[in-house]
Parts: structure tokens; C-alpha cells; sequence
């Protein structure tokens, strides 16, 4: 059973976004089998793929985890999936679909990671930015459905000006290319599509109070409609660059009026923690967090 968390003005709203999700098709929609784009990265005896390649099923129990990887890397573009994630009790468990650039202290990443949860309890979808070795921008937002019913698209939008993190097609965070400031955007390297299913039980749930229950193992999720748009590196050189790719248009330099407004809803009623409000950890906020969306 979904425990409803919502006013009723909040379930309006709610069938008013399942309304745009549905009507709404991203540009150059490209679903793919498993196989076309990704390799099992480790652990393949914990992945199997299903319905012909189109869906996989990912495995954990106590002797392993598993993940998988895109082929090749990317510079700027959008990715998405649609994932149905652990059903029941699934505290300590951690569902990551990121993208990574493979380097060590000048790492770049772009984090969805789906924190487990105790049964009835809301699923938390925390995001994270790294951009230039440097992270530390963590945001969590409860979901205002239960995503282990069903399949939902979550996806990463990437170009110079912003990247935005998706849910179903509603923005759930903007971070701006504020390099002007002096704040690092990830531009220069060229990232990995990943995704991971693994024991975090140290604190993934209540920051680790909640442990995992292996009694309930093995934990499954099902992924499927694969889809990688971007520049591949290796590839076309004037790529990156190239104004005219779709996702550089002036439709995505910024949320249009709808998801403004969607963007305004899921932060003033699902997001549980942002660290540019977490004084312990910034007395002063960083200098991105005022710039708006």
C-alpha cells in the first residue's frame, strides 16, 4: 500500500503532472536494447537480461551487488531510463543510474541514487553534482509516488548552459553552469552512463539507522527503454561544440513556464534535504545556490 502523503490540493497537482508526463514526449526518443549501448560492468551472474534484450533485471543478495555501463562515453546530450525499483522493505539498498567521467581527483558525476526504504515509507531519490573533484551538493526528495509499482523515466539533461535531473519529465533539480562565479561546471570531460544496485545500509536509510534485511533478499530492479542521445567520445570532434544539437537549442536553456512550475511544487513539498540550506555543514550558502532557475 503508497502511503499518501499529499493535501488534497497536492493529489491535484499530482494528476496534473501525470497529465503533462503523459502528453509530454521528449525530442528524438531512442530507446534501445540493452545490448546497443551497455556492458554488464561487474558481478554478471547478478544481471540477466529479459524480454529480449529491451529489459534487465538487476540482483542483489548477500554474496554481491552488481552494475553496468554505457560503452562509451559521452560529452553533453540527454540520458534516460525507466526503472522500477525494489518493492517492500528495501532499507539499506542503494539504485544509482549516474553518469561519471572515469578520473579520480578531477572527477566530474551526475548522481540519481534511490535510498531504500522501510515498507510504507516514501522512497528517496537523492542527487548529487561533482564537477572537478568536487561534490558535496547533495539533494533529496521523497517521491510523491511509489516507484517500485511500476516503471518510471528518470533522466539527465546535459548541455553547456545547465544540467537538470528528470522524474517522468518533471524537473526535480536545475544546477546552472555558474563557472562566472567560479564555481566549477563539468564541460571538459567526457562521461559514462552507469548504473548500480548495491548494499549502502551504513547510511543509505535514515542515514544508516535502518539496516538492510537480508531475510527478504534477493532484492531485485528491472530496468528498461534504454537511451543515450549525445556526443560520443571518440567521435565527431566539432561535436561538443556544435550549437546546433538538439539539446543546446534555446528550448532547453531554460524550464519552460510548466516546468517552472512543476520544479516550484516538487521542491516546496517533496524535497526533504538541500545543502544550500544546511548551515552546519555552509554557514555561508555556496555561491550557486543563489542562483535560482
Amino acid at each position: 500500500m503508497v502511503v499518501s502523503l499529499f493535501s488534497s490540493r497536492n493529489v491535484f497537482y499530482t494528476l496534473s503532472l501525470c497529465l503533462f508526463a503523459a502528453l509530454y514526449q521528449p525530442v528524438m526518443s531512442r530507446p534501445a536494447k540493452f545490448e546497443d549501448d551497455f556492458r554488464i560492468a561487474w558481478s554478471d551472474t547478478h544481471i540477466t537480461q529479459i524480454d529480449g534484450g529491451r529489459a534487465i533485471q538487476l540482483k542483489l543478495d548477500p554474496s554481491s551487488g552488481c552494475g553496468f555501463a554505457s560503452k562509451k562515453q559521452y560529452l553533453f546530450g540527454r540520458v534516460s531510463m525507466k526503472i522500477k525499483l525494489i518493492p517492500g522493505d528495501s532499507a539499506g539498498t542503494v539504485t544509482a543510474f549516474y553518469m561519471n567521467s572515469d578520473t579520480d581527483s578531477v572527477r566530474d558525476e551526475l548522481d540519481f541514487e534511490f535510498l531504500g526504504n522501510r515498507s510504507g515509507q516514501p522512497y528517496t531519490v537523492q542527487t548529487n553534482v561533482f564537477a572537478h573533484g568536487k561534490g558535496d551538493r547533495e539533494q533529496r526528495v521523497n517521491l510523491w509516488f511509489d516507484p517500485s509499482r511500476d516503471f518510471h523515466e528518470y533522466a539527465i539533461s546535459w548541455n553547456h548552459l545547465r544540467i537538470v535531473f528528470y522524474v517522468d519529465n518533471v524537473p526535480i533539480r536545475v544546477y546552472k553552469n555558474n563557472e562566472a562565479r567560479k564555481v566549477p561546471y563539468p564541460r571538459f570531460q567526457p562521461m559514462g552512463v552507469y548504473s548500480t544496485l548495491w548494499e549502502a545500509d551504513d547510511w543509505a536509510t535514515r542515514g544508516g539507522i535502518e539496516k538492510i534485511n537480508w531475510s527478504r533478499a534477493p532484492f531485485y530492479a528491472y530496468y528498461k527503454d534504454f537511451d543515450i542521445e549525445g556526443c560520443p567520445v571518440p567521435g565527431p570532434a566539432d561535436c561538443p561544440a556544435n550549437s546546433k544539437n538538439w539539446w543546446e537549442g534555446s528550448a532547453y536553456h531554460q524550464l519552460s513556464p510548466v516546468e517552472a512550475r512543476s520544479y516550484r511544487w516538487v521542491r516546496v513539498n517533496h524535497m526533504v534535504y538541500d545543502y544550500c540550506t544546511d548551515k552546519s555543514r555552509f554557514p555561508v550558502p555556496p555561491p550557486e545556490c543563489s542562483a535560482g532557475i
